[in-house]
């Protein structure tokens, strides 16, 4: 077979295990052996899918479930070819390509990000830096883990289940999802100034923590002193699950 022809080929075969229904079968295959690589792509999608995302899998029908795991193997084109990396892919077509159906509910994008971040900081590969004791923490610098992630949602992503489908957005939903130091994946729900205030650290370990809390304060409209009392043990167990990193004192201390 000429290199033009088995192009051919393949990419028929590509769209045909994509689109089944639809797409005429690649000639000279005989059905039986197209029916197993039907089977074993979909199955290995597919069980990717519901294994990353079971919470959102768990809102669907058999029936509704499979046919969105079948326009996302329809209409999407992935960019890796790595499985691992399945899920990804299957955020971004909810979030750039899917259109929505009157079975998805309205959070569908948000629950599948939060779900997606969960896997994503169980293999990531960056490392936490080793603990670093300080006698003086509002002199110290502090960084926010690489490890915490901030996030916002428009809705209690994190409480959504069968028994709790809210068909519209309320209040924003701060949280903070991070890795420990024993490798643990874990959540936090978080007021909006808290969250403001991890976000003050991140990529700020030049200043000293009192000068963090310094600028949160004139953006709360409260006084330094008071904010420091109020942070202080708060920043100190976030230190102690490893979502901030002390580092000393700051240059020049």
């Amino acid at each position: 077979m000429s290199e033009p022809a088995l192009r051919e080929s393949q990419l028929a075969m590509a769209r045909f295990l994509r689109n089944p229904e639809n797409e005429a079968p690649p000639p000279g295959v005989e059905p039986r052996r197209l029916k197993v690589y039907q089977e074993l792509i979909y199955n290995n999608i597919e069980g990717f899918i519901s294994a990353g995302f079971p919470v959102l899998r768990s809102l669907y029908s058999d029936e509704d479930w499979h046919e969105l795991v079948r326009l996302f193997i329809e209409q999407h084109r992935c960019s890796t070819p790595y499985f691992l990396e399945i899920s990804q892919e299957f955020l971004r077509y909810l979030m750039e390509v899917h259109r929505s159906r009157d079975c998805d509910p309205p959070f569908m994008a948000e629950l599948a990000h939060y779900e997606w971040v969960e896997l994503a900081l169980d293999v990531a590969e960056e490392e936490l830096p080793p603990p670093h004791a300080v006698p003086e923490p509002l002199a110290a610098r502090a960084c926010i883990s690489p490890l915490a992630w901030v996030l916002s949602y428009r809705y209690p992503v994190h409480r959504i289940g069968r028994g709790f489908r809210p068909t519209e957005a309320g209040e924003p939903s701060f949280l903070l999802v991070y890795r420990n130091r024993d490798d643990a994946v874990c959540f936090m729900e978080l007021n909006a100034a808290t969250a403001r205030m991890l976000e003050l650290f991140r990529d700020r370990d030049e200043l000293t923590v009192a000068a963090v809390l310094a600028e949160l304060a004139g953006e709360l409209g409260m006084a330094q002193n008071q904010l420091q009392a109020f942070a202080l043990d708060q920043l100190l167990d976030l230190e102690s699950r490893g979502v901030l990193v002390f580092r000393g004192r700051s240059a020049g201390q």
